[in-house]
Protein backbone atom coordinates (compact mmCIF):
# COMPACT_ATOMS: atom_id res chain seq x y z
CA UNK A 1 0.00 0.00 0.00
CA UNK A 2 1.06 3.18 -0.88
CA UNK A 3 2.57 5.84 1.77
CA UNK A 4 0.36 8.72 2.83
CA UNK A 5 0.97 11.72 0.85
CA UNK A 6 3.86 10.49 -0.95
CA UNK A 7 4.78 11.67 -4.57
CA UNK A 8 8.20 9.99 -4.77
CA UNK A 9 9.00 8.56 -7.82
CA UNK A 10 11.55 6.16 -7.59
CA UNK A 11 13.45 4.43 -10.70
CA UNK A 12 15.83 1.44 -10.27
CA UNK A 13 18.51 0.63 -12.90
CA UNK A 14 19.25 -2.81 -13.13
CA UNK A 15 16.48 -5.71 -13.41
CA UNK A 16 18.68 -8.62 -12.03
CA UNK A 17 17.32 -10.58 -9.15
CA UNK A 18 18.47 -7.70 -6.57
CA UNK A 19 17.15 -4.74 -8.63
CA UNK A 20 13.99 -6.54 -9.27
CA UNK A 21 13.28 -7.15 -5.60
CA UNK A 22 13.90 -3.71 -4.56
CA UNK A 23 12.01 -2.74 -6.97
CA UNK A 24 9.70 -5.06 -6.02
CA UNK A 25 9.55 -3.42 -2.68
CA UNK A 26 9.48 0.33 -3.35
CA UNK A 27 6.05 -0.67 -6.04
CA UNK A 28 4.62 -1.44 -2.95
CA UNK A 29 4.60 1.61 -1.38
CA UNK A 30 5.47 4.80 -4.23
CA UNK A 31 5.78 4.72 -8.44
CA UNK A 32 8.30 2.60 -9.16
CA UNK A 33 10.11 1.98 -12.51
CA UNK A 34 12.44 -0.78 -13.02
CA UNK A 35 14.82 -0.05 -15.65
CA UNK A 36 16.11 -3.41 -17.77
CA UNK A 37 18.53 -4.12 -20.24
CA UNK A 38 17.08 -7.51 -21.57
CA UNK A 39 13.79 -6.41 -23.42
CA UNK A 40 12.31 -10.10 -22.47
CA UNK A 41 13.04 -9.43 -19.16
CA UNK A 42 11.24 -6.16 -19.46
CA UNK A 43 8.34 -7.98 -21.41
CA UNK A 44 7.67 -10.62 -18.53
CA UNK A 45 7.35 -7.93 -15.87
CA UNK A 46 5.09 -5.56 -17.35
CA UNK A 47 2.91 -9.00 -18.92
CA UNK A 48 3.39 -11.60 -16.44
CA UNK A 49 4.48 -9.78 -13.40
CA UNK A 50 7.60 -12.26 -13.01
CA UNK A 51 11.14 -12.10 -13.91
CA UNK A 52 12.05 -16.06 -14.36
CA UNK A 53 15.42 -15.35 -15.57
CA UNK A 54 16.49 -13.84 -12.18
CA UNK A 55 13.63 -14.78 -9.46
CA UNK A 56 12.22 -17.91 -11.04
CA UNK A 57 8.47 -18.05 -10.79
CA UNK A 58 8.20 -15.44 -7.64
CA UNK A 59 5.46 -13.06 -8.39
CA UNK A 60 6.07 -8.99 -8.28
CA UNK A 61 3.64 -6.51 -7.50
CA UNK A 62 1.04 -5.61 -10.50
CA UNK A 63 2.04 -1.84 -10.28
CA UNK A 64 5.86 -2.62 -10.80
CA UNK A 65 6.59 -1.16 -14.45
CA UNK A 66 9.57 -1.92 -16.65
CA UNK A 67 11.39 -0.09 -19.77
CA UNK A 68 14.50 -0.70 -21.50
CA UNK A 69 14.28 3.25 -22.87
CA UNK A 70 16.54 5.55 -21.10
CA UNK A 71 13.82 8.44 -22.00
CA UNK A 72 11.08 6.43 -20.46
CA UNK A 73 13.36 6.11 -17.35
CA UNK A 74 13.72 9.99 -17.45
CA UNK A 75 10.70 11.25 -17.96
CA UNK A 76 9.38 9.19 -14.96
CA UNK A 77 11.83 10.95 -12.56
CA UNK A 78 10.31 14.16 -14.02
CA UNK A 79 6.74 13.37 -13.29
CA UNK A 80 7.38 14.30 -9.69
CA UNK A 81 8.81 17.80 -7.61
CA UNK A 82 12.36 17.59 -7.29
CA UNK A 83 13.04 16.63 -4.15
CA UNK A 84 10.87 13.54 -4.52
CA UNK A 85 12.73 11.46 -6.33
CA UNK A 86 15.24 8.17 -5.87
CA UNK A 87 17.39 6.18 -8.22
CA UNK A 88 19.02 3.24 -7.25
CA UNK A 89 21.72 1.40 -8.80
CA UNK A 90 21.01 -1.85 -8.74
CA UNK A 91 23.86 -3.53 -10.69
CA UNK A 92 27.36 -5.05 -9.81
CA UNK A 93 30.70 -3.41 -8.93
CA UNK A 94 31.99 -3.91 -12.45
CA UNK A 95 28.99 -2.16 -14.11
CA UNK A 96 29.32 0.44 -11.70
CA UNK A 97 31.51 2.81 -13.82
CA UNK A 98 30.32 2.44 -16.96
CA UNK A 99 26.69 2.99 -15.43
CA UNK A 100 27.56 6.01 -13.93
CA UNK A 101 28.85 7.90 -17.03
CA UNK A 102 25.99 6.82 -18.77
CA UNK A 103 23.91 8.59 -16.72
CA UNK A 104 25.85 11.78 -15.80
CA UNK A 105 25.56 13.85 -18.86
CA UNK A 106 21.97 12.36 -19.01
CA UNK A 107 21.06 13.56 -15.65
CA UNK A 108 22.65 17.14 -16.16
CA UNK A 109 20.82 17.54 -19.61
CA UNK A 110 17.54 16.67 -18.03
CA UNK A 111 17.74 19.32 -14.93
CA UNK A 112 17.66 16.36 -12.62
CA UNK A 113 21.78 16.03 -11.34
CA UNK A 114 19.83 16.77 -7.74
CA UNK A 115 18.46 13.52 -7.83
CA UNK A 116 19.75 11.61 -4.98
CA UNK A 117 21.69 7.94 -6.14
CA UNK A 118 22.07 5.10 -3.86
CA UNK A 119 23.91 2.17 -4.74
CA UNK A 120 23.42 -1.71 -3.65
CA UNK A 121 26.49 -3.92 -4.72
CA UNK A 122 29.54 -5.25 -2.53
CA UNK A 123 32.58 -5.28 -3.66
CA UNK A 124 35.96 -3.87 -5.20
CA UNK A 125 36.46 -2.82 -8.26
CA UNK A 126 38.68 -5.40 -10.43
CA UNK A 127 41.92 -3.37 -11.20
CA UNK A 128 41.42 -0.25 -9.55
CA UNK A 129 40.58 -2.11 -6.36
CA UNK A 130 38.29 1.06 -5.31
CA UNK A 131 35.17 0.65 -3.37
CA UNK A 132 31.86 1.58 -4.95
CA UNK A 133 31.49 5.33 -3.47
CA UNK A 134 35.06 5.74 -5.17
CA UNK A 135 34.09 4.68 -8.53
CA UNK A 136 31.20 7.05 -8.45
CA UNK A 137 33.25 10.01 -6.85
CA UNK A 138 35.48 9.13 -9.59
CA UNK A 139 32.86 9.70 -12.65
CA UNK A 140 30.54 12.31 -10.91
CA UNK A 141 33.16 14.41 -8.17
CA UNK A 142 30.88 17.07 -7.31
CA UNK A 143 28.09 17.26 -10.27
CA UNK A 144 25.85 14.43 -8.50
CA UNK A 145 26.18 15.56 -5.03
CA UNK A 146 23.48 13.72 -3.48
CA UNK A 147 24.34 10.01 -2.96
CA UNK A 148 24.92 7.29 -0.69
CA UNK A 149 24.84 3.05 0.00
CA UNK A 150 22.11 0.93 0.54
CA UNK A 151 22.90 -2.67 2.02
CA UNK A 152 22.36 -4.95 4.63
CA UNK A 153 21.65 -8.72 5.30
CA UNK A 154 19.39 -10.14 2.86
CA UNK A 155 18.49 -12.33 -0.07
CA UNK A 156 16.50 -11.21 -3.00
CA UNK A 157 14.43 -14.15 -3.08
CA UNK A 158 12.98 -13.56 0.38
CA UNK A 159 13.09 -9.89 -0.05
CA UNK A 160 10.59 -10.40 -3.24
CA UNK A 161 8.11 -12.79 -0.86
CA UNK A 162 7.87 -9.80 1.38
CA UNK A 163 9.62 -11.67 4.17
CA UNK A 164 11.59 -9.70 6.72
CA UNK A 165 14.27 -7.74 6.36
CA UNK A 166 16.47 -4.63 7.65
CA UNK A 167 18.75 -2.88 6.02
CA UNK A 168 21.39 0.37 6.32
CA UNK A 169 21.03 3.42 4.07
CA UNK A 170 24.72 5.43 4.73
CA UNK A 171 24.84 8.84 3.67
CA UNK A 172 26.04 12.34 4.54
CA UNK A 173 23.29 13.84 2.64
CA UNK A 174 19.56 14.26 4.57
CA UNK A 175 17.36 14.06 1.65
CA UNK A 176 19.53 10.57 0.19
CA UNK A 177 18.31 9.02 3.47
CA UNK A 178 15.04 10.54 4.05
CA UNK A 179 14.17 9.01 -0.05
CA UNK A 180 15.48 6.09 0.60
CA UNK A 181 13.57 5.52 3.73
CA UNK A 182 9.98 6.80 2.03
CA UNK A 183 10.66 4.11 -0.60
CA UNK A 184 11.10 1.08 1.22
CA UNK A 185 10.36 1.24 5.15
CA UNK A 186 7.35 -0.32 5.21
CA UNK A 187 5.49 -3.56 5.79
CA UNK A 188 8.74 -6.08 6.53
CA UNK A 189 10.99 -3.87 5.28
CA UNK A 190 13.05 -1.76 8.04
CA UNK A 191 15.32 0.88 7.01
CA UNK A 192 18.33 2.25 9.38
CA UNK A 193 20.16 5.44 8.88
CA UNK A 194 24.43 5.80 8.97
CA UNK A 195 26.30 8.28 7.89
CA UNK A 196 29.50 5.63 8.13
CA UNK A 197 29.71 5.13 3.62
CA UNK A 198 33.10 3.46 4.18
CA UNK A 199 32.28 0.75 6.60
CA UNK A 200 29.30 0.31 5.21
CA UNK A 201 30.39 -0.89 1.53
CA UNK A 202 33.82 -2.93 3.73
CA UNK A 203 31.44 -4.80 5.59
CA UNK A 204 29.05 -5.49 2.46
CA UNK A 205 32.72 -6.54 0.51
CA UNK A 206 34.53 -8.19 2.65
CA UNK A 207 31.71 -10.70 3.87
CA UNK A 208 31.66 -12.31 0.88
CA UNK A 209 35.28 -13.68 1.03
CA UNK A 210 34.36 -14.26 4.37
CA UNK A 211 31.63 -16.45 2.93
CA UNK A 212 33.80 -18.33 0.61
CA UNK A 213 36.05 -19.30 3.47
CA UNK A 214 33.15 -20.60 5.64
CA UNK A 215 31.96 -22.72 2.00
CA UNK A 216 35.41 -24.09 2.15
CA UNK A 217 35.05 -25.35 5.18
CA UNK A 218 31.76 -26.12 5.55
CA UNK A 219 32.84 -28.41 2.23
CA UNK A 220 35.80 -30.39 3.90
CA UNK A 221 33.80 -31.21 6.74
CA UNK A 222 35.24 -29.39 9.52
CA UNK A 223 32.48 -28.59 11.54
CA UNK A 224 30.60 -25.86 13.14
CA UNK A 225 32.81 -24.40 15.74
CA UNK A 226 35.79 -24.01 12.80
CA UNK A 227 32.96 -21.92 10.55
CA UNK A 228 32.06 -20.06 14.40
CA UNK A 229 35.49 -19.44 14.29
CA UNK A 230 35.80 -18.30 10.90
CA UNK A 231 33.21 -15.97 11.30
CA UNK A 232 34.40 -14.53 14.57
CA UNK A 233 38.17 -13.82 13.32
CA UNK A 234 36.82 -12.74 9.66
CA UNK A 235 34.76 -10.18 10.79
CA UNK A 236 38.03 -9.24 13.02
CA UNK A 237 39.82 -8.83 9.50
CA UNK A 238 36.94 -6.80 8.22
CA UNK A 239 37.24 -4.74 11.09
CA UNK A 240 40.57 -4.03 10.95
CA UNK A 241 40.38 -3.36 6.91
CA UNK A 242 37.50 -1.08 7.58
CA UNK A 243 38.93 1.10 10.03
CA UNK A 244 42.34 1.40 8.55
CA UNK A 245 40.36 2.30 5.31
CA UNK A 246 37.88 5.34 7.41
CA UNK A 247 35.30 3.30 8.56
CA UNK A 248 33.32 3.55 11.78
CA UNK A 249 34.38 0.75 14.65
CA UNK A 250 30.33 0.43 15.49
CA UNK A 251 29.21 -0.21 12.08
CA UNK A 252 31.11 -3.73 12.03
CA UNK A 253 29.15 -5.08 14.32
CA UNK A 254 25.56 -3.75 12.67
CA UNK A 255 23.89 -4.98 9.90
CA UNK A 256 26.04 -4.42 7.21
CA UNK A 257 28.98 -5.90 9.47
CA UNK A 258 28.02 -9.22 11.56
CA UNK A 259 24.51 -9.50 10.25
CA UNK A 260 25.90 -9.74 7.03
CA UNK A 261 28.32 -12.02 7.29
CA UNK A 262 26.52 -14.16 9.40
CA UNK A 263 23.70 -14.03 6.98
CA UNK A 264 26.65 -14.72 3.82
CA UNK A 265 28.46 -17.45 5.80
CA UNK A 266 25.68 -19.70 6.61
CA UNK A 267 22.45 -19.30 4.65
CA UNK A 268 22.01 -21.59 1.66
CA UNK A 269 21.33 -18.67 -1.06
CA UNK A 270 24.42 -17.52 -0.72
CA UNK A 271 26.64 -18.09 -3.87
CA UNK A 272 29.78 -16.83 -2.16
CA UNK A 273 28.58 -19.85 0.36
CA UNK A 274 28.72 -21.79 -2.38
CA UNK A 275 31.80 -21.22 -4.19
CA UNK A 276 32.97 -22.12 -1.40
CA UNK A 277 31.24 -25.19 -0.47
CA UNK A 278 32.41 -26.61 -4.11
CA UNK A 279 35.92 -25.44 -3.59
CA UNK A 280 36.21 -27.41 -0.43
CA UNK A 281 34.30 -30.98 -2.09
CA UNK A 282 36.71 -30.81 -4.88
CA UNK A 283 36.00 -28.75 -7.73
CA UNK A 284 38.24 -26.41 -9.34
CA UNK A 285 37.59 -22.44 -9.68
CA UNK A 286 37.60 -23.02 -13.52
CA UNK A 287 34.70 -25.39 -13.20
CA UNK A 288 32.77 -23.87 -10.98
CA UNK A 289 32.61 -20.38 -13.09
CA UNK A 290 32.16 -22.82 -16.09
CA UNK A 291 29.01 -24.09 -14.59
CA UNK A 292 28.05 -20.35 -14.42
CA UNK A 293 28.14 -19.92 -11.23
CA UNK A 294 29.83 -16.51 -9.93
CA UNK A 295 30.23 -14.35 -6.27
CA UNK A 296 31.44 -11.62 -6.11
CA UNK A 297 33.78 -12.60 -3.35
CA UNK A 298 35.60 -14.30 -6.35
CA UNK A 299 35.88 -11.19 -8.13
CA UNK A 300 36.98 -8.88 -4.91
CA UNK A 301 39.13 -10.81 -2.81
CA UNK A 302 42.65 -10.28 -4.79
CA UNK A 303 42.01 -6.72 -4.87
CA UNK A 304 40.46 -6.71 -1.44
CA UNK A 305 44.36 -8.62 -0.23
CA UNK A 306 46.39 -6.07 -2.12
CA UNK A 307 44.41 -2.65 -0.49
CA UNK A 308 45.50 -4.49 2.90
CA UNK A 309 49.11 -5.06 1.93
CA UNK A 310 49.65 -1.49 0.90
CA UNK A 311 48.27 -0.22 4.44
CA UNK A 312 49.93 -2.79 6.10
CA UNK A 313 46.82 -4.82 7.55
CA UNK A 314 47.15 -8.66 8.08
CA UNK A 315 44.23 -10.58 6.10
CA UNK A 316 45.06 -14.34 6.95
CA UNK A 317 41.56 -15.49 5.95
CA UNK A 318 41.15 -13.32 2.52
CA UNK A 319 44.91 -14.20 2.27
CA UNK A 320 44.27 -18.18 2.47
CA UNK A 321 40.92 -18.06 -0.21
CA UNK A 322 43.17 -16.19 -2.81
CA UNK A 323 45.80 -18.57 -2.41
CA UNK A 324 42.64 -21.34 -3.42
CA UNK A 325 41.12 -19.38 -5.87
CA UNK A 326 44.33 -18.02 -7.49
CA UNK A 327 47.71 -19.69 -6.44
CA UNK A 328 46.34 -23.67 -6.72
CA UNK A 329 46.62 -24.42 -3.34
CA UNK A 330 44.85 -27.05 -2.36
CA UNK A 331 41.75 -26.14 0.23
CA UNK A 332 42.78 -28.60 3.37
CA UNK A 333 46.25 -27.12 2.85
CA UNK A 334 45.04 -23.46 2.74
CA UNK A 335 43.22 -24.28 6.59
CA UNK A 336 46.32 -25.81 7.55
CA UNK A 337 48.29 -22.59 7.56
CA UNK A 338 45.89 -20.67 9.46
CA UNK A 339 45.99 -23.53 12.13
CA UNK A 340 50.01 -22.85 12.15
CA UNK A 341 49.83 -19.30 12.84
CA UNK A 342 51.53 -18.11 16.33
CA UNK A 343 49.18 -17.91 19.14
CA UNK A 344 48.31 -14.24 20.11
CA UNK A 345 45.62 -12.15 22.27
CA UNK A 346 42.43 -12.08 20.32
CA UNK A 347 41.65 -8.15 21.48
CA UNK A 348 43.02 -5.61 20.02
CA UNK A 349 42.08 -7.74 16.87
CA UNK A 350 45.81 -8.15 15.31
Amino acid sequence: MSLPGTSLHVLVIGAGSWGTALAASAANNTPTLLLARDEAVSLDINTRHRNPKYLGDLPLPHRLQSTTCLEQALAHLQGSAQPQRLIILGVPVMAMRSTCETWLPLLQASNLANTPVVWTCKGFEQNSGQLPHEIVYSVFGNQIPNTGVLSGPSFAKEVTRNLPVALTVASHNEITVQNTTAALHANNTRIYASNDVIGVEVGGALKNVMAIACGISDGLELGANARAALITRGLAEITRLGIALGGQAATFSGLTGLGDLVLTATGDLSRNRQVGLALGQGQSLDSILAAGMTAEGVRCARDALNRATALNIDMPITKAVCDVLFNAIPPLQAVSRLLAREAKAEWPAE
